[in-house]
């Protein structure tokens, strides 16, 4: 269920993160410097408050002017102290960006392997809702001292097809256990959720009206209570937030697994073999791509904004939106470090990520640039490809 796109959006998500760092990280250097040439309110001295905030000024300059360079280019100023404050700042700088890369480096991998929980939770309490109305329809007949004839299309959520070919299924089961996907301190939840958000939902009210509903309407309210409640109602949305901290990046990706458990089921309801794919089957080659993707692009990302640069020669780099810049050096990455992963593959990946988290224009800007430089770096053999990363290419 980890698929690598879900690994490059993941990775994407934590870059943009460490591009927010790292804007902070170089505001903060430049108060950094602004505070040390602050008047000493302790000093009996006078002090010329405009030469300090010239001087401050000279220091960030100074400070700038080094920041991406391997040998600091000092120069003479009458007071030492704007040379030492802008090391300083680029020190500061430099620390807090590489204590920021560790921690998401990091977070985004232990984020990534909670994606399987948290969609199976999401399930879990769809098929929990399914549950209790079965439980419900058998306290009312034991509670009823005379024989209670239920309307049959009150128990349509409890004989869903979908619903229960996903409780029936030994993967489903398996990987619950697995990834430790228990609900049960929820009992009363379902019961007040259910009541609360499931019951009045309108699609719901009009599904226990059919008499014998089709695989297709089966299907249909199960989504739309997995759209419309359990990732849409707050009560809901707190129970993820309190097992995952990264559950505003994780939601949408998800919604996303657990839509398409339901789809899958539907579109293939009549074949015998499981369903639902193992969750990620080869985690350990993936999460070294994952690694990987993240590791290579904040390595080489001044290079890539040179080759973005200069193909956008009627742009101004620092008008190319964030998401893009980050999208292209991620792909950019990919199809020169990654060897085995097809050219077009990459491109159509990149460009898929950009209509969904980029601005409207994004899809068409990221196709046409990256067409142009995935053929100029293969040919001046910046890519080369081997094995099935020539599929493409022939």
């Amino acid at each position: 269920m980890l698929n690598r796109r879900i690994l490059r959006v993941k990775a994407f998500q934590n870059l943009y993160a460490y591009e927010q760092c790292k804007a902070s990280n170089f505001n903060l250097a430049k108060d950094q410097i602004k505070d040390a040439f602050l008047p000493d309110l302790n000093s009996m001295e006078v002090q010329d408050k405009g030469l300090l905030k010239k001087e401050a000024a000279l220091a960030t300059e100074l400070f700038i002017k080094n920041l991406n360079t391997d040998t600091f280019e000092a120069e003479k100023f009458s007071n030492p102290k704007i040379t030492v404050e802008a090391k300083k700042a680029i020190n500061a700088f430099h620390q807090a960006n590489r204590k920021d890369f560790e921690f998401l480096a990091n977070n985004m991998v232990s984020s990534a392997e909670r994606l399987p929980q948290l969609y199976l939770y999401s399930i879990q309490i769809l098929l929990a809702f399914r549950d209790h109305v079965e439980k419900e329809s058998e306290r009312k007949k034991k509670m009823s001292q005379e024989a209670v004839t239920l309307n049959k299309s009150d128990l349509n959520l409890s004989n869903n097809k979908i619903l229960l070919k996903i409780k029936d299924s030994e993967t489903f089961n398996n990987a619950i256990t697995r990834n430790g996907a228990y609900i049960d301190e929820l009992e009363l939840e379902i019961k007040e959720w259910f009541r609360d958000y499931v019951r009045p939902l309108d699609s719901y009210k009009s599904y226990i009206q059919i008499t014998d509903p089709s695989l297709e309407e089966d299907f249909e309210i199960a989504d739309d209570i997995l759209k419309k409640v359990i990732f849409k109602i707050d009560a809901i949305l707190n129970f993820f937030s309190e097992k995952d901290l990264n559950w505003t990046e994780n939601k949408s990706i998800v919604r996303s697994l657990a839509s398409k458990v339901l789809k899958n089921i539907k579109e293939q309801y009549s074949e015998e073999e499981e369903l639902l794919p193992e969750i990620a089957l080869n985690w350990e080659d993936d999460k070294e791509f994952f690694q990987n993707i993240f590791n290579l692009t904040v390595q080489n990302d001044d290079h890539n904004k040179d080759l973005i640069a200069k193909r956008t020669q009627n742009w101004d780099i620092e008008r190319i939106a964030q998401t893009d810049k980050i999208i292209l050096s991620m792909a950019i990455t990919e199809m020169k470090k990654f060897p085995s992963i097809p050219v077009k593959v990459s491109i159509n990946e990149y460009i898929d990520i950009s209509k969904t988290y980029s601005t409207p224009k994004s899809k068409q800007f990221v196709n046409g640039l990256l067409d142009v430089l995935s053929k100029e770096l293969t040919e001046n053999g910046q890519i080369r490809k081997s094995g099935r990363g020539l599929l493409d290419n022939k």
